[in-house]
């Protein structure tokens, strides 16, 4: 299976989302994270994405005798390349795009779910503008938002760090050229 294969599934898509930031859990931990899958289904992606590529075992412990294995995010293995995009048809695009409008509207409604749960003073957003951009405003919009983005990229878990789920969304709603 390639990345892109691999990636496009809702469940696997949230696998990936958790392990991001170099964290190292358990399946039974990945299992908590989503509990709107079933364990069933969550180890099942787990190992696909292990035999894949996507994750490593980071370690393994006997627990009550079972083997708990510790699994990491090959970042490098988790992103699909531009060679990759540039030959995905638009199928691939509309499945790709339904797989991750799936993760995230499934992630929204885990966060909700929790009982500490509170849009306003966690900052949550999902707005959504149309903009009128020229070829090179977008190209200058597009760049400002990664020399925003990429630097959080490279943050990991600490005590005063919460994890967001950022999901920028662009394309255009009209064929005016």
């Amino acid at each position: 299976m390639d990345t892109l294969e691999l990636l496009a599934h809702p469940v696997r898509l949230r696998i990936v989302h958790a392990l991001r930031g170099g964290r190292t859990l358990t399946t039974s931990q990945l299992c908590a994270r989503i509990p709107d899958a079933s364990k069933a289904t969550v180890y099942r992606q787990v190992d696909v994405l292990a035999e894949g590529g996507i994750l490593e075992v980071a370690d393994e412990q006997r627990v009550r005798g079972a083997v708990e294995r510790r699994y990491v995010l090959r970042q490098e293995h988790a992103s699909i390349d531009a060679d990759t995009l540039a030959a995905a048809s638009v199928d691939d695009h509309r499945r790709a795009f339904a797989v991750a409008m799936a993760a995230l509207l499934a992630e929204f409604n885990a966060y909700l779910d929790r009982d500490r749960a509170n849009p306003l003073t966690d900052l949550v957003g999902y707005r959504q503008h149309a903009l009128w951009l020229s070829p090179s405003e977008l190209e200058t919009m597009i760049d400002g938002m990664r020399a925003a983005i990429a630097p959080q990229l490279a943050n990991t878990p600490t005590p005063d760090r919460a994890q967001y789920l950022l999901s920028p969304v662009l394309f255009p709603i009209e064929d005016d050229r």
